[in-house]
């Protein structure tokens, strides 16, 4: 099966990330389909798309927008899969929908992403948990400084992933306004409930 437009993707696990293993016991952390942080984002590659050439190969694993998994329900109350569903655990994912691939154990962004890991604040007494507008880059794209960079970013660029178990933001290259000098006393910050 093959689409000319489209990757045709299969969610890794399951549509939803809403459980919580703690010990032997599965917790499930929410219910409701409307909350996109509870929507799984990892899927599986199984077929690209005819038209054009594109690094991602069947098998690989892949990082796509919240909305391809999640249902909704519709005008009249009748729950409904996403307009990406085609059938039995199927769905259609455009290019741009791909955010990064997994090849070798290694998350690589598309186009023009990277992803950024929050870092704790500098003041002791900062009531916020993290610094605001900066971060680490985590995976980086060709466009940016390595692995490893201390960055910041404009405001309302940030779009939170977990990947890895790990709280990242996706940024855009153009967002990325400044390479700061480390300090030293940089701390990442990866909440408890991950």
């Amino acid at each position: 099966m093959k689409s000319v437009y489209n990757f045709i993707i299969q969610p890794t696990k399951s549509r939803y990330n809403n459980t919580k293993k703690i010990g032997d016991k599965e917790i499930i952390v929410n219910t409701d389909i409307f909350q996109h942080q509870f929507v799984s984002r990892e899927a599986k590659v199984v077929s690209v798309p005819t038209l054009f050439k594109t690094d991602i190969n069947v098998g690989d694993t892949i990082i796509v927008h919240h909305n391809v998994f999640r249902r909704y329900t519709d005008i009249r109350g009748i729950e409904r899969d996403s307009k990406a569903y085609y059938k039995d655990n199927l769905y259609f994912v455009f290019i741009d929908q791909i955010f990064a691939y997994k090849r070798n154990n290694k998350w690589i962004p598309l186009d023009d992403y990277c992803f950024v890991k929050p870092i704790k604040p500098y003041d002791m007494f900062d009531t916020n948990k993290e610094q605001a507008l900066m971060g680490i880059i985590k995976h980086t794209n060709k466009n940016l400084p390595e692995v490893g960079s201390l960055v910041g970013f404009t405001p309302n660029s940030e779009y939170e992933f977990i990947i890895d178990n790990e709280r990242l933001y996706r940024v855009r290259t153009k967002d990325i306004t400044i390479k700061y000098e480390y300090q030293g006393n940089e701390e990442e910050y990866n909440p408890s409930w991950l």
